[in-house]
């Protein structure tokens, strides 16, 4: 599957997850307790358009494992376990969190991450940004400084991930916290958003990605053909 990626994709270096490259941005972890949740999603659809981003679902809390990926993995602290499903294939922007987020992959799909250091003056440059293929059942964790959004499809069925990160995450904001930095976006959700998101622009958030709105390509297999 990476290799028919990185041909559809002549002007996007994508690297596997597996890569020490990814080092900087994250790591892989082996013996996550994943089976039970990536059971539970079998049955959560993907839409034909767009996607959906649910960041606290009870079926996925409620499987099992929340208290032993709260100790084992977050010290203690209180997690939302969501899931992200959809078919986006465009960069559309990067948001960042204060602690990690880990990324179940239901399916194969594409990261594209940038590193916290790299935004100046409220800004990212598309020079910076990396792109990853995590395979299906992989698990992946995102370091708090590395920028990132919903992955991007690698076939015409879209794609489906579980997202768990601390209590609290991605829910709305106060005013009156969000007007001391215009990063700020959602609780613990700083984010730039590039000039094509009408739907983050409409919202309000800042327009700071640098260069274009980077699209990764797939195979359809049906008609043989690129996705475009």
């Amino acid at each position: 599957m990476l290799k028919t990626i990185q041909n559809c994709n002549e002007g996007l270096e994508i690297q596997h997850i597996d890569e020490e490259s990814f080092h900087l941005f994250g790591r892989v972890h082996d013996n996550f307790p994943k089976d039970r949740l990536i059971a539970k999603m079998k049955d959560v659809s993907i839409p034909t358009e767009g996607n959906v981003y649910e960041p606290a679902n009870l079926r996925l809390e409620t499987a099992g494992d929340k208290e032993i990926i709260e100790n084992a993995y977050y010290g203690g602290m209180p997690v939302q376990i969501g899931y992200c499903v959809g078919q986006n294939s465009h960069l559309g922007g990067l948001e960042f969190h204060k602690g990690s987020e880990f990324n179940i992959a239901v399916t194969d799909m594409v990261l594209l991450i940038g590193h916290f250091n790299d935004i100046k003056g409220h800004t990212f440059s598309t020079e910076h940004l990396r792109a990853f293929f995590v395979p299906e059942g992989y698990v992946v964790e995102l370091f708090q400084t590395t920028l990132h959004l919903a992955p991007c499809k690698v076939s015409e069925e879209g794609f489906k991930t579980i997202v768990i990160l601390p209590e609290g995450t991605n829910t709305p904001i106060s005013h009156a916290a969000a007007e001391h930095d215009p990063l700020l976006f959602k609780k613990n959700k700083w984010l730039l958003s590039h000039k094509d998101h009408q739907r983050f622009v409409s919202e309000g958030a800042h327009v700071g990605i640098k260069g274009p709105n980077v699209f990764v390509n797939y195979l359809m297999e049906r008609e043989g053909g690129r996705q475009r």
